[in-house]
């Protein structure tokens, strides 16, 4: 992801080594700009930007009016600030709590490239970014990070908050993280590309099945930071048991790493109960958590 920042952020994306990387988010920029989201919440892992290991929640929701880019070193991304949706946020962070997901609520917080970059692969590079944002992190950092159950789990209550507010609104859900990687030891430089594609299969075909695989098994085909494909699952939770996939798109490598994309979209067009679609995108490899991202539209009685 930093990688795939820096291109961007230096006009590189045309060169030989990124051309075919930028390509594949051609259509789901395509399909972003006719899908028009009111909002998106955007799942991803923070990078000891605005935690650290002093402060470890599992879950983070940002309930603030902004969240500024963030340093990560070498200044912060020439990026917009991230406009966030207040009422949405307070309204979920209330509804999943009452659900008993112990969610950290969180009133000021900078966003670092997990989340703006996913937001530049989809939105491109605008003046200001077309639509709020809801910021989810997720600690896939330090031991022990949550299940995949519990994240499709809490897919399904962040859902089910939506549908309950009072507005219409067409939201997109954007689940992030890298596939196959690692980014340090013996193993650095690790891509399973079976292993990634038989998740990209089973998002759409068979999701429970990826609920059920373990921390160590995701460490073991995936690279240590292959734990990070959990977060998709946040996004998949949110939708209808049964999607249809609209796009897909992998590639090795990208800095070290492996690229998947997917577009999902709840299959049942029901008038009144509005549309999902779900859109994610994963990128492996050193800290290149792509999205995975899943949108869906949702009428009020709510949304989603």
């Amino acid at each position: 992801m930093p990688a795939i920042g820096a291109a961007i952020d230096n006009h590189k994306t045309d060169q030989p080594y990124w051309q075919r990387v930028f390509a594949g988010f051609e259509k789901s920029k395509a399909w972003m700009a006719k899908a028009k989201p009111d909002l998106v919440i955007g799942v991803y892992n923070d990078h000891a930007s605005a935690f650290s290991v002093e402060f470890i929640p599992t879950f983070a929701l940002g309930c603030a009016a902004e969240f500024p880019p963030a340093d990560e070193g070498w200044g912060p991304r020439p990026v917009p600030v991230v406009k966030g949706h207040p009422e949405l946020a307070s309204h979920i962070a209330q509804s999943v709590i009452l659900d008993e997901f112990d969610l950290t609520i969180i009133n000021k917080m900078e966003v670092d490239h997990g989340l703006t970059v996913p937001m530049n692969l989809m939105f491109g590079s605008p003046a200001e970014w077309p639509c709020p944002v809801i910021p989810l992190a997720v600690n896939v950092v330090m031991y022990p990070p949550p299940t995949g159950h519990r994240c499709f789990m809490l897919g399904r209550a962040i859902r089910k908050a939506v549908e309950s507010y009072p507005e219409d609104m067409r939201v997109v859900i954007m689940g992030t993280g890298g596939m196959s990687h690692q980014i340090s030891g013996p193993r650095a430089g690790l891509i399973n590309s079976k292993f990634d594609k038989a998740f990209l299969d089973n998002l759409s075909k068979d999701p429970k099945k990826l609920t059920r695989i373990p921390h160590v098994e995701f460490m073991r085909e995936a690279g240590a930071e292959g734990i990070e494909m959990v977060m998709w699952l946040i996004m998949r939770g949110a939708l209808d048991d049964q999607v249809d996939e609209v796009y897909r798109f992998y590639t090795v490598p990208a800095s070290n790493t492996a690229v998947g994309h997917i577009i999902l979209e709840n299959r049942r067009k029901a008038a009144g109960k509005g549309r999902v679609a779900a859109k994610g995108r994963g990128a492996a490899g050193a800290r290149q958590a792509a999205a995975r991202q899943g949108s869906f539209r949702i009428a009020s009685k709510g949304r989603r």
